[in-house]
C-alpha cells in the first residue's frame, strides 16, 4: 500500500470549555484535518490527532522550549492520559470511519538536568505533551495501560478495524 502525504491547513485549538469531553476535542481535530486536506489526494484519507490531558488540561505541542520544559516538569512522576482519535474517508465511495482510542501514561521522576537535556534534542517540539514514546522520550515512561500504539499517535489496531469497516482488508 503506497501512502502519501497530503497538507492540511488546520489550526487546532486546544481549550477546553466546561463538561466538555477531551475526547471530542482530539476527534474533532482529526476531522478537522481530514476536512481541510487538500483536494487531489488519495481516495482513502486518514486523519489523526492526539492529545495529552493532566489535571484537566489539555497539552498540545510545545509553543516553544520553555513551554516544552513545563509540560514535561508537570508529567514527571505523575500519570496522564493520551487520547489519539483518527477519522478514515473513503472519499470515492463517500463512506467513512472514525474513532477515539485513549490510553494512561505514568512518568517517572524527571530532574531539571534530564528535562532540559531532553528538550535539546528538539525531540519534544511536534509532539503532545512534549515527548514521544517511539523516541527518547520512552525513557520518560514508567508505564502504560492501555494501546503503546494510541500514545505514539495512530491506535492501529482500531484503525485496521476500520478499515475493515469500510471494506479494506490491510492483513
Amino acid at each position: 500500500m503506497e501512502v502519501t502525504v497530503v497538507a492540511s491547513d488546520y489550526e487546532e485549538d486546544n481549550e477546553l470549555t466546561a463538561g466538555s469531553d477531551p475526547q471530542d476535542l482530539a476527534l474533532r481535530h482529526a476531522m478537522g484535518k481530514a476536512t481541510a486536506a487538500h483536494a487531489g489526494g488519495p481516495p482513502v484519507l486518514v486523519a489523526a490527532d492526539t492529545i495529552v490531558v493532566i489535571d484537566g488540561a489539555v497539552l498540545g505541542k510545545p509553543r516553544d522550549e520553555a513551554d516544552a520544559r513545563r509540560m514535561l516538569a508537570l508529567l514527571s512522576g505523575r500519570e496522564h492520559v493520551v487520547h489519539t482519535a483518527f477519522v478514515v474517508q473513503d472519499r470515492a465511495a463517500g463512506t467513512g470511519a472514525q474513532g477515539v482510542e485513549s490510553a494512561h501514561v505514568r512518568f517517572v521522576e524527571l530532574r531539571q538536568d534530564r528535562i532540559n537535556r531532553y528538550v535539546l534534542t528538539g525531540e519534544p517540539m511536534d509532539k503532545a505533551g512534549a515527548y514521544g514514546i517511539q523516541g527518547r522520550g520512552a525513557l520518560n515512561v514508567a508505564s502504560v495501560d492501555g494501546d503503546f500504539y494510541t500514545v505514539m499517535g495512530l491506535p492501529l489496531a482500531r484503525l485496521d478495524q476500520a478499515f475493515t469497516a469500510l471494506g479494506y482488508e490491510l492483513l
